[in-house]
Parts: structure tokens; C-alpha cells; sequence
């Protein structure tokens, strides 16, 4: 009895070290054991629909996730739609994700919990996934699938971090977060899987969700985590930017920006050993260029007046544009304005660069934006037969 009381105690003292023990099913089954125990929000079903395999890529066509939640093909060449995949029972009409494109399959996750495996020749379905089983509730925010060794992770708005099985969508471990929205998505780097959630920032095992360490801080982490291939960066919602360990919950080194200007979020990106970010402000709006070593500021470039919506790197630039529509180009190596432009549409997606030099797309309200970067000029590519009220957002992405 004694001995059975101490073992006792060890599995309680564990369980509290270590928080909890991941949830893992048997990939393949519609509702594996697992799920079972699981309470009904939290719940994975799938269902395939055709055996996936690698498909080739449709490279004359563009995918469009318009703002109403739809996703489609359209051809760049003969300027006409190809095929279009909506979610099963949206109650909402709104995108507010990304897509992955991997093996000629795009991974998309809609706003309800469901993710597809679509065919990007044809639009087919592989198979579907659905996160919770909660209607009338937005399930996945901002999120775009992260996929490596045949897993898709991606993080809930019900409070927890999933890893799918990409050949059916079925779950293969899980984790509730600390907490509830979780909208930011998640890094793999080192066989590590890292996410925010709360105040707390976790690195787990990729292939068993195994906690490797949970690190909490004193403000709530809100920006994306990225890695410079040796240690792993966050940003919390105020002006202090983090660089940490992969391995342990060390803070080797924090650099606080303006401290009138706050959320990064998903506006940051590593190469060649150096952070770009782009923080908002009240007066005004910055990029910044820090050494990933050291956490030293390389340059900084002001907007004023206007805050910064989006940035990326392209061929050794950062582009990127702000609120009022002012699209812009820095130099990488100093910050320095290479090219800009006062766009009259206004974009809410991504930047997309085709094979020529001279061209760049985004998505406005009203469609498709294919912009001439010598003429600065902006021609309505894909036209929308509507316009709604509420426009969030969309995301583009040329098939190559």
C-alpha cells in the first residue's frame, strides 16, 4: 500500500511539472480512441475523400483566398477562374487564413475548423479535417498551416495546438494551450514545433508533443516566432523583441524598440543572420533591422503619420506597404527607400511576384491587382462581381 502511494504521488508530482500529457490518436481512423475522451470542442474528425499523392503544379494560375472565405484558381495567361472550394458550413463569410502548398496539394484551413487537402490542378478534395465540432464559432485565425515530415501543425481558437497526419487529416497529438485565441502562427525548426499562447511562449517535440519547456513572461507574447537556424525570436505586444534558446528557456538577449510603438504580430522575418520587423505607433511607424547575435539595431526607417500594415522579403528587399496604401521598397543592407508609390486601392493580402521583374499583385476589395512597378501603374486583373461591408482580408499565392 505504501508503495503504491508513493508511485501515486510521482505520477500527481509529473503531471504537475510537466502540465499535461499530449494527446496522441492512430492516424487513418475517422474517430480514433483518443477522441473519445476528448470534450466535444476540442474533438478532430476526418474523412477521406481520395487517396493523396503528389500532383504537378499548375504553374500558369495564381490562388486567390477571397475575403468571402472562398478559395480559387485563376489563370494568369487566359485570365479565367478554374476551380472553387468553400467551406462545408461557414457561418460567416470571411478569410482569415493562409494556404499551404506542398507536393502539389494545398493545405487550406477555413474559419469553422475545417482544413482541406485540395488537388491544385483540378480544386479536388483528398480529404477533409474538422478542429472541434462548435458551430457558429470562428475555429482558425490567422493562421497558415506549418507542414514538415508528413505533419501539419496549426493552432485553435478553442485553445489548443494540433499536429494532423497530412496523407488523411487525422490527429496525431495535441496540446491545450494556456490560452483561448491563438492566432499567430506557429514555427518548426529543430524538430521543434514553437508557439505563443498568453503569456506563455512553448517549444515541444515535433513528432509527440512532448513539451520540451514553457516559458512565461510578464506581458503577453503577440508576434510570430521565427529563427535565424540557431535560436528562435518573439516579440510581446508591447516593444520588446526576444531572442531565445531552441533548447531551453533561456533569454539570451531582448531589445526594446520605441516605446510608443507596439504589435508586430506577423510583420517579422529572419536572413542572414538579421531580424526585420515592423512595428505600429500612434505618430508614428518603423522597420527595424537587428543583429540576431547581439540583439544591436542595424537601421531604422520611419513612416510617419501612417503605420506599417505588411512587410516581406523579396530578392534581397523589404517590401512591404501601409495603411493608406503607400507601397513601398527598402534596401535590405541599410533601410533606405528604393522605390514607393501612393496606391489608390487599398491592399488587404500579401504581395505575390510573378517571374517578371516588373510586376507585383495583392488583392484589394474590389479584386485582383496586377501593379506595373515602372509605370506605377494598377490594373484590376480579377474583377469581384461584389463587394461586402465587411472586408478583413485575403491571401494570394502563385502556383511554382
Amino acid at each position: 500500500m505504501k508503495q503504491k502511494l508513493i508511485t501515486l504521488l510521482f505520477v500527481f508530482t509529473v503531471i504537475n511539472i510537466f502540465g499535461q500529457t499530449p494527446t496522441v490518436s492512430e492516424p487513418g481512423k475517422t474517430n480514433s480512441p483518443n477522441n473519445e475522451v476528448l470534450p466535444l470542442n476540442d474533438m478532430v474528425s476526418n474523412k477521406v475523400i481520395n487517396p493523396l499523392t503528389k500532383v504537378p503544379l499548375d504553374e500558369a494560375s495564381i490562388l486567390i483566398y477571397d475575403y468571402d472565405g472562398s478559395l480559387f484558381s485563376f489563370d494568369l495567361e487566359t485570365e479565367t477562374t478554374g476551380w472553387t472550394v468553400k467551406a462545408t458550413d461557414s457561418h460567416t463569410e470571411m478569410c482569415a487564413n493562409a494556404v499551404t502548398l506542398h507536393d502539389g496539394v494545398i493545405y487550406v484551413p477555413f474559419i469553422n475548423g475545417e482544413i482541406f487537402a485540395i488537388d491544385n490542378q483540378t480544386g479536388a478534395v483528398f480529404w477533409k479535417s474538422r478542429l472541434g465540432n462548435v458551430k457558429d464559432q470562428i475555429i482558425l485565425k490567422n493562421q497558415i498551416p506549418t507542414i514538415n515530415d508528413g505533419k501539419l501543425y496549426i493552432t485553435t481558437q478553442n485553445s489548443n495546438i494540433y499536429a494532423l497526419d497530412i496523407k488523411d487529416g487525422s490527429l496525431i497529438w495535441k496540446y491545450k494551450l494556456d490560452s483561448v485565441n491563438n492566432d499567430i502562427p506557429v514555427l518548426f525548426f529543430d524538430n521543434k514545433v514553437f508557439t505563443q499562447s498568453g503569456s506563455n511562449f512553448y517549444s515541444f517535440e515535433a513528432n509527440t508533443g512532448k513539451v520540451f519547456y514553457q516559458k512565461s513572461f510578464e506581458e503577453p507574447i503577440y508576434g510570430k516566432p521565427v529563427t535565424d537556424g540557431e535560436n528562435v525570436f518573439i516579440a510581446n505586444g508591447k516593444n520588446v523583441l526576444f531572442a531565445l534558446s531552441p533548447d531551453k528557456p533561456d533569454v539570451l538577449w531582448q531589445f526594446k524598440f520605441d516605446e510608443n510603438q507596439y504589435n508586430i504580430k506577423e510583420r517579422i522575418f529572419c536572413k542572414d543572420k538579421k531580424i526585420y520587423f515592423a512595428a505600429q505607433g500612434a505618430t508614428v511607424s518603423s522597420v527595424y533591422a537587428v543583429d540576431s547575435k547581439t540583439g544591436t539595431q542595424l537601421w531604422k526607417t520611419d513612416f510617419k503619420d501612417d503605420n506599417v500594415e505588411y512587410i516581406q522579403e523579396e530578392s534581397d528587399n523589404v517590401w512591404g506597404y501601409t495603411r493608406k496604401g503607400r507601397l513601398f521598397q527598402l534596401d535590405i543592407n541599410n533601410g533606405e527607400i528604393a522605390f514607393e508609390a501612393n496606391l489608390t486601392t487599398l491592399p488587404i493580402s500579401n504581395l505575390e511576384f510573378p517571374d517578371d521583374d516588373n510586376l507585383l499583385y495583392y488583392y484589394c476589395d474590389a479584386g485582383l491587382i496586377q501593379f506595373d512597378l515602372k509605370e506605377k501603374d494598377e490594373n484590376v486583373f480579377y474583377m469581384r462581381t461584389s463587394i461586402m461591408d465587411n472586408v478583413y482580408r485575403a491571401y494570394l499565392k502563385i502556383i511554382r
